[in-house]
């Protein structure tokens, strides 16, 4: 298996690139719009809701507070989940930012 070699990119690459990777999954991406609905913190409805096992609903919780996307407090034995509106703001001024680059008006090919 090779190295992705993520060192010779500058952070901006690599901050985008992982903003993409979390988006890549369809249970993430329903996981935010779900939080984004309720607009509130969630305990344990996200099984229903999204309709996989816990461990892999886990999983993606994982992956989306790891990048800051979420935030999760323990309140007794489970731990809720909501949007981290700081976070998420940032996300968005560097998403836009690599999406809003426009190519010159000449064609290349």
């Amino acid at each position: 298996m090779g190295l992705t070699k993520t060192e010779i990119f500058t952070d901006k690459q690599n901050e985008i690139a992982q903003y993409a990777k979390v988006f890549g999954h369809p249970a993430r991406v329903a996981i935010l719009q779900y939080l984004f609905k309720l607009n509130a913190c969630v305990c344990g409805d996200l099984v229903d809701e999204i309709g996989l096992a816990q461990p892999t609903i886990s999983q993606h919780l994982k992956e989306l507070k790891h990048l800051g996307l979420i935030k999760g407090n323990v309140e007794g034995t489970s731990v809720c989940y909501c949007i981290d509106a700081d976070n998420w703001k940032k996300m968005k001024k560097v998403m836009s930012e690599f999406l809003n680059q426009d190519l010159d008006k000449k064609e290349c090919c």
